[in-house]
């Protein structure tokens, strides 16, 4: 029995809400488009998120989607991630399943929230499969850095492997850019301008730009 196009393409995108439906269950906090080619990756949330707020509904979203749709990606191209639990699901992580707690990133955490595994982190960023991930903050670079430590581990430049503040990174295919705290650069004109620099690298490939 064959299918056509339209049925495949049918199956395929209620195979993704599955997998959306199942990552949220499972506490993962996501925004935005599914389906979107740029994925903006968030560890420090703000109040107003670790209290059930959306994810990036303030400020930093405004102005990323602002910045981004300026070097050409869509007002749709846009989903984000939290690389932590907040609240009852946070409460309830095992100790051992964040071991870079340790680390001096993720350390001052805000209260109520805990890193998210690295195992799920990686089914996270897989299962939304962006072109390009944008990690907003040192938590964020630093899930990356646990969950691909396998893919980071290949490239020889140290500070690309390391995910170094303005670098686009080739990770397993996608590009991956680190900005050192976005959200707490918005009050500082300076750091916004870096922001902005290095936000800059990530136009859409084949852009003209």
């Amino acid at each position: 029995m064959s299918i056509t196009t339209a049925e495949r393409a049918a199956a395929l995108a209620d195979q993704a809400r599955q997998e959306m439906d199942a990552l949220q269950e499972r506490g993962v906090l996501m925004t935005g488009n599914g389906y979107a080619p740029i994925l903006l990756v968030k560890g420090r949330l703000n109040a107003e998120e670790v209290a059930g707020g959306e994810l990036m509904a303030g400020a930093d979203g405004r102005a990323l989607r602002a910045a981004l749709s300026a070097i050409g990606w869509a007002p749709e191209d846009f989903c984000g991630l939290a690389a932590v639990l907040v609240g009852e699901n946070a409460a309830g992580q095992p100790a051992q399943a964040a071991p870079a707690q340790a680390d001096p990133a993720t350390a001052d955490l805000p209260a109520g929230t805990a890193l998210l595994p690295q195992g799920l982190f990686r089914e996270a960023v897989e299962a939304l499969d962006p072109e390009a991930v944008v990690l907003l903050d040192d938590v964020a670079a630093d899930a990356m850095r646990e969950a691909y430590a396998d893919a980071l581990a290949i490239i020889e430049d140290f500070d690309s492997a390391m995910l170094k503040p303005g670098l686009v990174v080739s990770v397993l295919g996608r590009r991956a850019l680190t900005i050192d705290g976005f959200e707490a650069s918005l009050s500082d004109p300076r750091k916004k301008q870096v922001a902005w620099a290095y936000l800059k690298q990530l136009a859409p490939l084949g852009a003209p730009y």
